[in-house]
């Protein structure tokens, strides 16, 4: 079975950064499209950004300039490098194997005003 596990959330100052990391079992990362989503508090759970096995990356709109995802293949390893973190960035961070119901257990982000 296919299992994510993640870490990197915790509490920081608005301006500071923080690198999520999600480690995936196997080769899922290598060969899938992975994803970033988060969900605050009252709100629906949105996108953030995904990698396809071709490097090819995409980020909304929200952390354009930002966040930057990336991964490392030999570590099976999928990142969410967040800098410039606003108050609005506050919510829990899941990845997932992406077009699966493969996710994360969630990780917590908190930035401080």
């Amino acid at each position: 079975q296919v299992q994510l596990v993640e870490s990197g959330g915790g509490l920081v100052q608005a301006g500071g950064s923080l690198r999520l990391s999600c480690v995936v079992s196997g080769s899922i990362v290598s060969r899938n499209t992975m994803a970033w989503f988060r969900q605050a508090p009252g709100k629906q759970r949105e996108f953030v950004a995904h990698i396809n096995s071709g490097g090819y990356t995409s980020h909304a709109d929200s952390v354009k300039g930002r966040f930057t995802i990336s991964r490392d293949n030999a570590k099976n390893t999928v990142y969410l490098q967040m800098n410039s973190l606003k108050p609005e960035d506050t919510a829990v961070y899941y990845c997932k194997v992406f077009n699966t119901n493969y996710w994360g257990q969630g990780t917590q982000v908190t930035v401080s005003s």
